[in-house]
């Protein structure tokens, strides 16, 4: 018998960030026993091609199918929605819902309307370069009525080191940099910063109770969480303004 609501995780769009998703959602699940927790099913496809490369044109691989089959597994498995836990991967969201008929939540669209309902003004996006390319956090923050700024070359150049030289290899990130990559981000107004990659989220670890910082990650987690009508526990108090509204 299939659980009622087995939740499907489309990961390894990073593992690591994949890896640290489940966690998350174990971690802030209030539970007082095993049975208590989600059931869950992780498809960890780390071969499937770079998403960054796919958008900027410096690959013809492109990463859809393998996203696409995946969902239809999790689907066929019994998951009765779907979270992927990647924001570059959201360039393809559109087509990766109309290939299954469970509901596939938007990390991006979540995490800016969270940025709202925190009273946030300017957000500093904090991205992949084929996040920030795509425009995909610029246009949910326009629709959420939230000014936005992106980093300059120096700071995306940064950003993308901390992805790619630190948390895809496995090396372990100094949060040093992360301020140091919101810094001018901060000086031009931005009063909170998007951790608009799974992969900052992972290097931000030791920063979530940092208000400056929303982690997109964080914002999935507890939507997954309460998507499968679980409590959720020692999130910031901010988190508790999700409950009650529908996916987007």
């Amino acid at each position: 018998m299939h659980s009622p609501h087995l939740l499907g995780i489309l990961g390894g769009l990073g593992p690591m960030a994949s890896a640290y998703f489940y966690e998350m959602i174990t971690a802030h699940t209030a539970a007082a026993r095993d049975q208590d927790h989600i059931d869950i099913i992780l498809s960890s496809r780390a071969s499937t091609p770079d998403r960054t490369d796919f958008i900027l044109g410096r690959s013809a691989d492109s990463p859809l199918p393998a996203m696409i089959e995946d969902a239809q597994d999790l689907q066929r498995f019994g998951a009765r929605a779907i979270v992927i836990p990647c924001n570059t991967a959201h360039y393809f969201i559109d087509q990766v819902r109309a290939s299954v008929s469970v509901p596939v939540p938007s990390i991006i669209r979540e995490t800016a309307r969270f940025v709202r309902l925190c009273g946030c003004r300017k957000a500093g996006i904090l991205a992949t370069e084929g996040t920030v390319s795509a425009g995909a956090y610029q246009n949910a923050l326009d629709a959420e009525g939230v000014a936005w700024q992106i980093p300059d070359a120096e700071g995306q150049s940064l950003v993308s080191r901390i992805i790619y030289d630190y948390v895809k290899r496995s090396i372990p990130c100094d949060p040093s940099l992360l301020y140091e990559a919101a810094r001018p981000l901060r000086e031009d107004g931005c009063d909170c910063m998007i951790l608009g990659c799974t992969e900052l989220s992972v290097a931000a670890r030791g920063l979530r109770h940092d208000p400056l910082f929303v982690d997109s990650l964080e914002v999935l987690a507890c939507r997954a969480i309460l998507l499968c009508e679980k409590e959720t526990k020692d999130f910031r108090p901010a988190f508790s303004r999700l409950a009650g509204l529908p996916l987007i």
